[in-house]
């Protein structure tokens, strides 16, 4: 249940910045907004996967992107049913969650709105959104739970 909570949550918190992003601050006419000394807002649509990798500009690439992240959110879904492990559970769960938010862009949008811009000077490190930190997040407790957890429980 806890990973489940935590793919919902993430979802919501992800839908909830791009509609509040796109529609209510408007930020396609105000960017870029400064957030922080190394932050700003942003548009950028990803038509491809984490890091603009894989950027697909055909209506079949859209649609494979969006079958293989169905896909991969379903088998996650078994896997949170099948785990007793917290943080094994919510760690799915975020990357479930990511995955279904970046799904909902592509089915709305074409592409994916990704809005917050990791900079230092003129250098541009990344533009991203919830989903996309929620992924990152769960692959690092994945890893913490393969390498430092699994450890503990095999002992």
């Amino acid at each position: 249940m806890l990973g489940f909570t935590a793919a919902f949550i993430t979802l919501v918190l992800d839908q909830v910045t791009k509609i509040y992003g796109l529609f209510i601050y408007d930020l396609p006419v105000r960017e870029p907004v400064p957030f922080g000394p190394f932050i700003n807002l942003i548009v950028v649509w990803n038509r491809g996967v984490s890091y603009g990798l894989f950027q697909q500009s055909t209506e079949i690439g859209r649609w494979v992107l969006i079958v293989v992240s169905i896909i991969a959110a379903i088998g996650l879904g078994v896997w949170i049913r099948r785990t007793t492990g917290r943080v094994l559970a919510i760690s799915l769960g975020l990357i479930a969650g990511g995955a279904v938010g970046n799904v909902v862009d592509r089915l709305a949008y074409g592409a994916v709105f990704d809005f917050i811009q990791i900079y230092f000077g003129s250098w541009s490190w990344y533009v991203f959104n919830v989903a996309d930190a929620a992924i990152v997040a769960g692959v690092v407790g994945l890893l913490y739970d393969s390498f430092l957890l699994e450890k503990r429980r095999s002992r």
